[in-house]
């Protein structure tokens, strides 16, 4: 005996133990006759067949025996005729019929009209002109004989208990038939049989014996030492067991919860803002002037409905307005044009996050430490890199002797948190001075790369607002950090849903890597 045949029969459960002895006794025999005989359910045998067959042991077909009987409709049509053959019937008098004359001509209803037209001009018993239907000459022929599915609906009604099988001269009418709605009621009654292989018939040549073995032990067999005489059935420790697929937390929302855990912590709080805002919080508060690039359509979202939005107090707004004009008392000049109060108050899918962040200086008292993740709008053409909405993260930092140190110390604490070393270069923004971009380094392609921006708000924002304290502001984009953390190079596969790479994204501790 090959040690594959011994360790095999060694892990051989009962049921199947029990249904190869039963196929040794009798190969044709069926599930039903196996459960009878073994006392096993059924459901037991099968689940027992299928792991023999996984190992190779036996062979499982499956037969599905249908058999047809007319439905009610069915049986109508068997008996007064198919609405085509109504129809025909007329014609074969009339030889012509006017559309509008049909339904009441043929005694039909109008939903078998459409239906019936169908079938008279697929079987070729009529044609239609000019709103009249004509009998062709195929027609005539038939108009005192069945056609093939015609002589199935007798057949079928004749055996009213069902048919299992049709002749091949009424195979044609019954293909027909079967690609017509509400004519024919399929029974399926599914069977199973089984086929000792090889493998199978050399375990029964060597023999085996059924009896109980355990699988688990009770607190009792462990007490009153019952389990130093039982029979255990062996596991295989190098077998591979099932993978399980556990609920977990979106990709992107690791990295958002993430986030907000590293800004709780360090002593911010939360602000989140509104999908619709006005351009007056999306630009005007941010001294974004109303001709620039970004406000055109083809880069942001304008709604028709709510076409306009509320602007905030009068000071407010007159004093946004003169800031973008002439500089105010900002010692800036401005941007030199006329400032609209129509543009501002235009509704808008917000661009940024950063809008929250002026907001939230105009409605709270410093000291400000606040931070807002968010989902954002832009027109953006869909490509590996864009997406027309994303997530953005915002950190507002607003009192008295803040500087440009202490927005580079927040920077580094913050990217320390998320586990990137960091570095700084120059950089523009229109709503901050100075400004920088962070770059983080990436080791496995031991290159630096920018993944978002910061500065100290420029006193044409901050002055508006009734803020006379300095105020650092910083973001960054959170597909294209999970983009670096998941090793994406296409930001479509953080929304596609795909199953598959779902799965296979590395947890330690619930945590993605």
């Amino acid at each position: 005996m090959s040690e594959d045949i011994k360790k095999t029969i060694s892990e051989l459960h009962i049921y199947e133990k029990k249904l190869l002895k039963e196929l040794e006794a009798n190969p044709e025999a069926t599930p039903t006759e196996i459960a009878s005989n073994t006392g096993m359910d059924i459901k037991s045998v099968m689940s027992a067949a299928g792991s023999l067959a996984s190992k190779d042991i036996i062979e499982v077909h499956k037969d599905i025996e249908k058999t047809y009987s007319l439905t009610a409709d069915g049986l109508e049509y068997a008996e007064h005729g198919l609405p085509e053959r109504k129809i025909l019937d007329v014609l074969a008098q009339k030889k012509e019929i006017a559309m509008k004359d049909l339904a009441e001509e043929a005694g039909i209803d109008k939903k078998e009209t459409g239906i019936a037209l169908g079938w008279l001009r697929q079987k070729n018993w009529a044609q239609i002109d000019k709103g009249v239907i004509n009998i062709t000459e195929i027609g005539k022929d038939f108009a005192d004989k069945s056609g093939v599915d015609e002589r199935v609906l007798d057949y079928l009604k004749t055996n009213a208990d069902g048919v299992k099988l049709f002749t091949d001269d009424l195979m044609d009418g019954f293909k027909k038939l079967t690609g017509r709605k509400n004519i024919l009621n399929i029974k399926k009654e599914t069977s199973h049989s089984f086929k000792l292989l090889p493998k199978g018939e050399e375990i029964l040549r060597v023999g085996f014996e059924i009896k109980e073995q355990a699988t688990q032990l009770t607190h009792e067999q462990l007490k009153d030492g019952q389990w130093k005489s039982l029979e255990y059935r062996p596991y295989d420790i190098n077998a591979e067991a099932p993978v399980i697929f556990a609920g977990k937390k979106h990709p992107l929302r690791i990295i958002i919860d993430e986030i907000r855990e590293i800004f709780l912590n360090m002593g911010f709080s939360e602000d989140n803002g509104h999908f619709v805002e006005s351009a007056f919080w999306n630009f005007d508060s941010l001294f974004q002037p109303q001709d620039h690039a970004a406000r055109e359509m083809q880069d942001t979202f304008y709604l028709k409905n709510p076409l306009t939005c509320d602007l905030p107090d009068d000071a407010l707004v007159q004093l946004t307005a003169e800031t973008h004009e002439n500089g105010a008392d900002t010692g800036s000049i401005g941007w030199q044009y006329d400032w609209s109060e129509d543009i501002a108050r235009q509704s808008v899918l917000r661009t940024h996050t950063t809008g929250i962040s002026t907001k939230h200086l105009f409605e709270h008292e410093p000291p400000i430490k606040m931070f807002s993740v968010g989902r954002v709008f832009r027109r953006e053409t869909f490509d590996y890199k864009h997406l027309p909405e994303f997530h953005q993260v915002e950190g507002l930092v607003c009192d008295e002797g803040i500087s440009y140190q202490n927005l580079l110390g927040t920077l580094k604490e913050f990217y320390k948190k998320l586990g990137f070393e960091v570095r700084f270069r120059p950089a523009y923004f229109p709503y901050t001075y100075l400004s920088t971009e962070t770059e983080i380094y990436l080791e496995e392609k031991e290159s630096w790369i920018e993944l978002g921006g910061a500065g100290m708000m420029r006193p044409e924002v901050l002055r508006p607002l009734g803020i006379d304290k300095p105020a650092l502001a910083f973001g960054l984009g959170i597909e294209r950090l999970a983009m670096i953390r998941y090793d994406v190079e296409d930001i479509r596969m953080l929304y596609k849903s795909d199953i598959k790479w779902l799965r296979e994204v590395p947890t330690v501790n619930g945590v993605e890597l």
